[in-house]
């Protein structure tokens, strides 16, 4: 196990813990989060925030299906576990939970994670609580072909 991948399951372990403290000696003090929103704040301190608002009032916790590690670097892809109550994205909680599959990938640098960018599937997490509507798949299954 490389230094990057126990360090990027120390931050998924402490996450599904609920013990986001544990998180600060794991991430660089300069840590940058390529994943986060633009107004979100950067540095260990922001990582911290950005992640007791995603376990405290998303309440999201992690299912790891495929951890790959080279070198410095660690991409995870997991599944967000979470409930939609709270103004997600600039929609109103609906209360119901979802799934929503994520990629993750860190950087170690020093004996700390020093970046993540992050990909999550935000429209497919909407369309499971019921805060946007699913198109219907107009043009699949019409003769064999797809419609313009």
């Amino acid at each position: 196990m490389t230094l990057a991948e126990k360090l990027a399951r120390g931050v998924l372990d402490a996450m599904n813990a609920g013990d986001i403290a544990a998180v600060g000696p794991l991430v660089a003090e300069d840590f940058v989060d390529h994943g986060a929103p633009p107004w979100a704040p950067q540095g260990r301190e922001g990582y911290l925030q950005i992640l007791g608002y995603v376990t405290g009032a998303l309440r999201i916790s992690y299912e790891v299906h495929d951890i790959v590690a080279a070198g410095d670097k660690v991409a995870i892809r997991a599944t967000a576990h979470g409930v939609n109550e709270v103004d997600m994205l600039g929609f109103a909680p609906t209360g119901k939970p979802y799934a929503m599959h994520t990629m993750h990938l860190y950087r170690e640098s020093g004996g700390f994670l020093v970046e993540h960018w992050g990909i999550r599937d935000e429209i497919g997490m909407l369309w499971q609580v019921g805060a946007l509507p699913r198109p219907s798949p107009a043009g699949f299954g019409a003769a064999g072909k797809l419609e313009a």
